[in-house]
């Protein structure tokens, strides 16, 4: 590709950057280099690639790639989203403390609570979206302010400026999970996040056909370091899925848009229906988030919380749905449906759930592409 990157538009770069065609067969589309090992043209002297586990020339297109869109200067790619959420907890030693939103994805909870914790590592669930309840967590030992905004499943939003200088001034570094808005709405880092995550499962693949997941850093010395553990760690993403979402992210701007389009279409026809009681979604003027998002992010998204009063209410509608798909994750081309309480967030202690506003009664949406009319009609015969 000719040019300087960082000059060219968003679509272009997730479609171009770190993928030059093949210098051998001209081939457009990366290669998957499927393989364990590299061939040493004599000993000490490589072409760059030693051992898959620690170099991948698909894997190192993707994370260029990332780390273009996101605006940072280094990606790094794992297993999973939770794979790199566990990179980056590597950062902390025994008798670190965390500050992370309340309401986050339920796999993060529980490895915060269930894994950090046996290494006498602690974190404290706030308000996020409180700048003030933010900064009076904050203790001496605090290296990590771990933010989701929007979050999952309340959908919360938190200002990423003052929390990254809240995190700053305490020498903590703030971390992002930008899983929901996407680098083509929202780029953290370019408002003082030192790392930003993805589950690249969800929208950045964006058709439920590969897990994985990234961190991307304009930070040397922290990219030094996840370089590092990736490769005694060993927690890699295979060049199969790197091409999976290389793949998906030359449609990435055009799958937002729609996504939006119709997340916005829904979260208004949810908003009016007689039998939704509370509907959470920053695209809504009445949503306490809406003007911050507007501030810090090009768009709204298409993840949708509503709230339906009660667990038999919720099954009710989710047992009558035929077009909407009941099932975890987020971000595919599919309209996903789900109950966080029973499955997203089935690890999290029952009150706990309760104190971030997960209710019984709470169903989250993530709007597909498919025809807007076919997902309302369907959507209202399960409500009514």
């Amino acid at each position: 590709m000719k040019g300087d990157p960082k000059n060219l538009g968003f679509a272009t770069r997730a479609i171009h950057t770190g993928q030059p065609p093949d210098p051998t067969t001209g081939a457009v589309a990366m290669p998957i280099y499927q393989t364990s090992t590299y061939v040493q043209e004599e000993m000490g002297k490589h072409k760059g690639f030693e051992y898959a586990r620690v170099q991948n020339p698909t894997r190192s297109a993707l994370e260029q790639n990332l780390a273009s869109l996101e605006t940072g200067q280094f990606g790094h790619a794992f297993a999973s989203g939770m794979a790199a959420i566990s990179a980056m907890s590597t950062l902390l030693s025994s008798g670190d403390h965390m500050v992370a939103s309340r309401s986050v994805y339920g796999g993060t909870y529980r490895f915060f609570t269930q894994i950090l914790d046996r290494y006498e590592i602690r974190c404290s669930w706030v308000d996020t979206t409180d700048l003030e309840v933010v900064a009076a967590a904050m203790e001496e030992s605090t290296k990590i302010v771990y933010l989701e905004t929007p979050t999952n499943p309340t959908i919360e939003v938190s200002d990423l400026a003052g929390a990254a200088h809240i995190a700053h001034n305490h020498d903590a570094i703030l971390a992002v999970d930008n899983t929901f808005m996407s680098p083509y709405f929202q780029r953290p880092l370019e408002l003082g996040a030192d790392l930003v995550l993805h589950s690249t499962t969800k929208f950045l693949n964006g058709h439920s056909d590969s897990i994985g997941g990234v961190i991307v850093t304009s930070n040397q010395e922290l990219s030094e370091w996840f370089g590092f553990v990736q490769k005694s760690v060993g927690a890699i993403l295979s060049p199969m899925d790197s091409f999976l979402i290389l793949r998906g992210l030359k449609t990435l701007a055009l799958r937002m848009e729609q996504h939006e389009r119709s997340g916005r279409a829904i979260a208004s026809f949810l908003d009016d229906h007689d039998h939704v009681e509370e509907v959470l979604y920053p695209g809504l003027e009445s949503h306490p988030g809406h003007q911050l998002q507007q501030q810090q992010a090009s768009g709204f998204g298409a993840l949708i919380s509503f709230e339906l009063g009660s667990e038999r209410r919720a099954k009710q509608v989710l047992d009558r749905l035929e077009v909407l798909t009941l099932a975890e994750s987020l971000g595919g081309v599919e309209t996903l449906i789900s109950h966080p309480a029973s499955m997203t967030h089935a690890s999290m202690p029952i009150e706990k759930r309760a104190a971030a506003g997960i209710t019984e009664g709470l169903v989250r949406v993530s709007v597909g592409i498919e025809s807007i009319d076919d997902l309302i009609a369907d959507l209202d015969q399960a409500l009514r």
